[in-house]
């Protein structure tokens, strides 16, 4: 069967393109090669749980912010979200001292000048910029790190503002400043967890595709994207199956996307060379802990907790857990003690090098091992924060870079794809077109990282193949 559109993936992304294709009115079919669709969204059950993958937190979802126009459009405003702490979404450790990160610009900049009233004037002129989110090709070429140590005189203010960006990647000589102010500013705009797993997000776009008469399949791998008269004219998938389309949109990471494209006479060998050559962020260890009952009080808000003072190098010590983010699940039923908390740090992918020819469940003792010593030391740092944790778990689950790597395909198990250097904008700063014009690229690989970056990615995507006479 021919249709109007094929997405390839079923993350965020896909999801987003393939649900407002099919609303349209197009025929639209999703391929996915796990069993289960979302990606990065998705949840899996252990023991009668449900645990997170990438989700934990999303900001801008007030009227007028930045993703409430698009969520609200996506149907997604509706689902059981909960605002976080305003009086300190984010609680920063950096040695001995605590720093809360509050919702609102001018409440922002009011409290920290409370722990740096020197630097009052610096931190309004950064919310100012936080605030007005100049274009994106003013802040690209700039270096996060030059910015902040050019604005701020205190070092330990400067790792404050820089703590969160954990989850994106600290790179001092790399790292724009676009990236820095679009992962901070949302959240201090408001900042929201879901009562519930990611998979409400899946469960939502998937039943608007559906009704609107888009099919999603499941556990079907591509294998090739084949190209006729320089069009995509079919994916052929494992099973034997081809699913030929006008249209194709592939929400997996560009390397993986054009390694597909065995014979191509547009792309050419400067270009695929490009593409093979773009660096990629960080994988990320996770230790999903199983609490006891009644054990810990459920906190409102997110715990960046690091073992030294300069954030920017935390990650520099590739034998040692050196930071560590802590995200509660929402409890239900109307309790107040928490039965779940991730644990995450970005994890080099060195220490994941010798097993890179294994697969889950089949990597062996030394494995085990690893996992065992990182879930450890990331539990013995979050226990500054949260002193006794160790004695409150049940039990726990952890994934690393090659769990990514073989439920996403994402290049080393990547969290967030494609690295952002601001001293080759050009060169990471991907377009949704590619040379061929009927195939598309979406997700976070393009512009921006995360639930805010994806799906104002996948928006752009639409507006991109609008504009574009296929």
């Amino acid at each position: 069967m021919k249709y109007d559109a094929v997405v390839i993936g079923s993350g965020l992304g896909g999801l987003i393109c393939a649900r407002e294709l099919a609303k349209s009115g197009r025929g639209i079919v999703v391929l996915e090669r796990q069993q289960q669709p979302g990606g990065c969204l998705q949840s899996y059950r252990r023991a009668g749980l449900e645990l997170d993958t990438g989700l934990h937190y999303v900001g801008g979802l007030d009227a007028g912010q930045a993703l409430h126009e698009a969520f609200d459009s996506l149907g997604l405003l509706s689902l059981p979200w909960q605002r976080l702490d305003p009086d300190g979404f984010d609680q920063i450790t950096i040695g001995n001292q605590t720093f809360p990160l509050v919702q609102g610009f001018d409440r922002f900049a009011d409290k920290l000048s409370e722990y740096f009233p020197e630097e009052r004037t610096s931190l309004r002129q950064f919310v100012e910029m936080l605030r007005q989110l100049p274009p994106m090709e003013k802040l690209i070429r700039v270096n996060a790190y030059d910015y902040l140590t050019s604005l701020f005189r205190d070092p330990l203010l400067i790792n404050v503002l820089s703590a969160s960006a954990m989850r994106m990647e600290l790179r001092r000589d790399s790292l724009p400043l676009f990236t820095l102010a679009h992962g901070l500013s949302s959240y201090i705009q408001s900042s929201w967890r879901l009562k519930g797993s990611g998979n409400l997000i899946v469960d939502s776009l998937i039943s608007d595709i559906k009704a609107a008469g888009g099919e999603i399949y499941c556990g079907t791998e591509v294998t090739e994207l084949q190209e006729a008269e320089g069009r995509v004219v079919a994916a052929h998938c494992t099973g034997g199956k081809t699913f030929e389309g006008s249209l194709f949109i592939s929400d997996a990471h560009p390397q993986i996307t054009f390694d597909w494209l065995k014979e191509s006479r547009k792309l050419k060998g400067v270009f695929r060379h490009r593409i093979a050559a773009l660096e990629n962020t960080f994988g990320m260890f996770t230790v999903s802990l199983v609490l006891k009952p009644g054990k810990l009080q459920y906190f409102n808000h997110n715990k960046y907790v690091y073992r030294k003072p300069n954030v920017w190098t935390f990650s520099e010590e590739a034998d040692s857990v050196g930071g560590v983010m802590l995200s509660a699940r929402v409890p239900e039923n109307g309790h107040t003690d928490v039965r779940q908390v991730d644990l995450l740090t970005p994890l080099p992918w060195s220490l994941c090098q010798q097993w890179t020819d294994t697969r889950v469940g089949r990597r062996g003792e030394g494995y085990e091992k690893l996992k065992q010593r990182l879930a450890d030391d990331c539990i013995k740092l979050a226990e500054r924060v949260v002193p006794g944790l160790s004695d409150m778990v049940e039990r726990h689950y952890t994934s690393t870079p090659l769990t990514w790597r073989d439920y996403t395909l994402s290049p080393r198990g990547s969290a967030f794809g494609v690295r952002k250097d601001c001293r080759n904008p050009l060169m990471t700063m991907l377009s949704p077109k590619t040379p061929i014009p009927n195939l598309f690229l979406t997700g976070q690989s393009l512009a921006l990282h995360g639930v805010e970056g994806v799906t104002k990615t996948a928006f752009n995507t639409l507006e991109t193949i609008k504009q574009t006479k296929i």
